[in-house]
């Protein structure tokens, strides 16, 4: 007899809609379509590269034997970057800096220290779906607040007021939010701000798409706001920098230091515990923030061109309409059908091979139904992807009346 080997009750409740959506259009495949990734953001699996200087300072590095351990928190050269990066961004009163395996890890480890079984956490919705799978596996309350659509999909400060109860621990700010692409304006940031100042909240900071700003956009720190509430800023190589799959991040606490050490010291725990992040690609790390991203322009020009032609080409479909993007490469369109959203991703996926992810995955108004493009393909594949949508839309609208 075979004795079932149960998994952990704590996994139960774990999902992440990017990676999920893949085993469905893995039997897309096998029945013969011709797959259109527009689900994951992952630059250099289209016509983006890693700048070649970090490539060579890594490789340095590694002939240099940093090839076994690096402190936990980073090595120096790394740590003294990210220092020199914060004060470019305006962030004084830091208390500490840590560099992880990816800004993911950062914000996982942040809050295992933050928050325990029972507590809350405002999270945005829509938004990034690690907090969810984060917060499930530690057990505490997903808190989410509701990005508000017909205002450019900006937060609002006061449904956010209105979830804080006396077990929420801090507020989570994507900025520029996955998947909406939104931007928040100083405004509203200074409204989040002070709640989380007259709440002893600390505030997380997802800032790894910072300087992916489209229309003249000027990157700001959420930190810089308010050097005297307690903030974690995130950011790392994957995005801005090209490197996703070199797993490397960082995160900078901000704030008031006698108030932040209790965390701090755990956070510190839970670093040295899991030993540190990838030593010799570390060194990436200095090239990275101190050589002014002159690969930019060129990837913000193709980035612009792509979502210029992803917001006309979806508002041009009947039943689906889509917000600007603001920054970022990510558009979260709305369809106005009957049904859900799962449905009619699942039905895309199928009988298409377009791939996307349903809006449910990263939350969403009740009510409503949304999907998330990733615009980083050249324009063909774009075009191709959104005609294929445009009939599916008209097959659904067709077979679903209502």
């Amino acid at each position: 007899m075979v004795t079932v080997i149960h998994p952990a009750e704590r996994t139960r409740n774990v999902r992440y809609a990017v990676r999920d959506i893949v085993v469905l259009a893995e039997q897309a495949a096998k029945a013969g379509k011709e797959l259109l990734y527009l689900n994951i953001g992952d630059p250099n699996k289209f016509d983006f590269e890693t700048p070649r200087p970090l490539i060579e300072a890594a490789y340095r590095a590694m002939l240099a034997n940093a090839n076994g351990y690096s402190p936990s928190s980073g090595t120096k050269q790394a740590v003294d970057a990210v220092a020199r990066e914060a004060a470019r961004k305006g962030i004084t009163n830091v208390q500490d800096i840590f560099v992880t395996s990816g800004a993911s890890e950062g914000i996982d480890l942040c809050l295992s220290a933050l928050a325990d079984p029972g507590d809350d956490v405002l999270v945005p919705s829509p938004g990034y779906p690690l907090y969810t799978a984060v917060l499930a596996r530690l057990e505490v309350r997903e808190n989410s607040y509701y990005l508000d659509e017909a205002n450019g999909w900006q937060p609002s400060v006061s449904d956010i007021a209105s979830k804080i109860t006396p077990r929420t621990r801090a507020i989570a700010i994507i900025h520029p939010n996955n998947p909406t692409g939104s931007f928040a304006s100083d405004e509203t940031l200074l409204g989040i701000l002070d709640l989380a100042r007259r709440h002893d909240l600390v505030v997380l900071a997802d800032e790894i798409y910072d300087r992916l700003l489209f229309d003249g956009r000027t990157p700001r720190s959420i930190a810089a706001l308010a050097p005297d509430v307690p903030c974690v800023t995130f950011g790392g190589l994957s995005k801005v920098h090209v490197g996703p799959g070199w797993r490397l991040g960082w995160g900078i606490a901000s704030g008031p230091g006698e108030a932040m050490a209790p965390f701090l010291a755990a956070l510190n725990q839970l670093l040295r515990a899991r030993l540190c992040a990838n030593h010799p690609l570390q060194a990436a790390i200095p090239v990275a923030l101190d050589g002014g991203c002159p690969h930019l322009p060129e990837v913000m020009a193709r980035l612009t061109r792509r979502r210029d032609l992803t917001v006309r080409m979806l508002n041009e479909i009947p039943g689906i309409t889509c917000v600007r993007p603001e920054g970022a490469f990510y558009a979260f369109p709305r369809l106005h059908i009957a049904g859900t959203d799962t449905e009619w991703v699942h039905g895309l996926i199928r009988e298409t091979g377009v791939v996307v992810v349903p809006g449910s995955g990263f939350g969403q108004v009740p009510g409503t139904q949304h999907f998330r493009v990733v615009f980083l393909p050249d324009e063909r594949t774009l075009e191709k992807a959104y005609r294929q949508i445009a009939a599916w839309q008209a097959r659904w609208l067709d077979t679903h009346p209502g």
